[in-house]
């Protein structure tokens, strides 16, 4: 576990809650896909869901490796990316829920990750133009690739919801399943407010309108239920994520400092 003022720090510094925010979802969302290499429905589509995990690795250390700077720099204390993402326990990850549930069938990740990118792809965008200095760097870096994970995403829904009957099926009950932990994503908290808080009505109608034209392409009904999960801002998990935590840090937590 973290020292206890870096603990601290955390709890009341709301640029580094904000980039541990982004980190955990890209971090988790990262895991999510990985888990899929070597048994993607064909190898070309496996090697795509593997490279768009490593990917969003990449996108989660810039982010960490930023935190973690700060973190030194306020605390005296040395901080890695390696403590931020494999030291800290359940309630201290700040990712939405959507990122840490289940991975369920082909159709369900491939639209797991079209709603998360879409949304990212909004975010970053705004982040371009509002962020400063390394936060602009990565988001400058990131947009990139999330262009490219949001287009792999929405064809791969479009060929599942308009294809055959079981194909149709599946799409309808992972959308029925994903739905309501979409909310979370789109109402900033406290420590998102600073920074994104004046943009979020745009990135939520630009989100909604990405959805709607996709859905509707692949024949799928949007859903019509306004209630959504949420606490994953927070630190209010669901009992996915402790396990997810206890597969990814064993190592670094059985041999602490355990290098290659």
């Amino acid at each position: 576990m973290l020292q206890q003022s870096i603990s601290k720090l955390i709890s009341e510094d709301h640029q580094i809650q904000y980039l541990l925010h982004l980190a955990d979802n890209a971090l988790i969302l990262s895991h999510r896909n990985s888990q899929w290499c070597g048994h993607g429905p064909i190898l070309e589509q496996d090697i795509a869901l593997t490279n768009i995990a490593l990917d969003q690795l990449g996108q989660a250390r810039n982010l960490y490796q930023y935190a973690a700077l700060l973190i030194t720099e306020k605390t005296g204390i040395p901080t890695t990316e390696d403590q931020l993402a494999y030291l800290r326990d359940v309630g201290e990850f700040k990712n939405c829920l959507l990122a840490e549930i289940p991975n369920g069938d082909w159709g369900q990740t491939v639209l797991r990750n079209f709603l998360m990118g879409s949304y990212q792809f909004f975010l970053y965008q705004e982040l371009q133009q509002i962020a400063t200095g390394q936060l602009k760097a990565i988001a400058d870096k990131s947009i990139k690739e999330i262009t490219y994970h949001v287009r792999w995403s929405a064809d791969w829904v479009v060929r599942l919801g308009d294809g055959t009957t079981e194909s149709h099926t599946r799409m309808v009950q992972a959308l029925e399943l994903l739905w309501s932990y979409t909310g979370e994503m789109l109402e900033p908290n406290d420590y998102e407010q600073e920074l994104i808080g004046s943009q979020s009505t745009y990135i939520k109608a630009a989100w909604e309108a990405k959805i709607a034209a996709v859905l509707a392409e692949a024949n799928l009904d949007h859903p019509k239920n306004d209630w959504m999960q949420s606490g994953g801002k927070k630190g209010i998990h669901t009992e996915h994520l402790g396990y997810l935590l206890a597969e990814m840090q064993f190592l670094q937590r059985a041999y602490p400092g355990l290098e290659w």
